[in-house]
């Protein structure tokens, strides 16, 4: 497929891109050339071909899951202006 001077027009206004007429004919041929390339990795048969959700061999490492963080509930607490059985007390904000 070969675009044309008025496909390259439309493209363009439509990506809202001013382009000079003398810069039409490369836009052009770049934008047919990758047309062509769209067209020969669509004609590929990948039937056979098993998805990637990677295209490297990688193994993620995960670290362990174990706790790091100890509870200092109360430390944070004693410092609160008011609380009542492990919860903060708040003054009303909404009638």
């Amino acid at each position: 497929m070969s675009l044309d001077k008025s496909d390259v027009e439309k493209i363009a206004h439509l990506a809202r891109l001013g382009i000079s007429e003398a810069d039409i004919p490369d836009y052009a041929d770049n934008l047919s050339s990758i047309l062509e390339m769209v067209e020969q990795m669509n004609a590929v048969d990948t039937a056979a071909v098993t998805p990637m959700a990677h295209p490297l061999d990688a193994v993620q490492p995960l670290r362990e899951d174990q706790v790091t963080e100890t509870d200092q509930r109360e430390r944070f607490q004693a410092v609160a202006p008011s609380v009542d059985d492990g919860l903060y007390l708040v003054p009303r904000v909404v009638e």
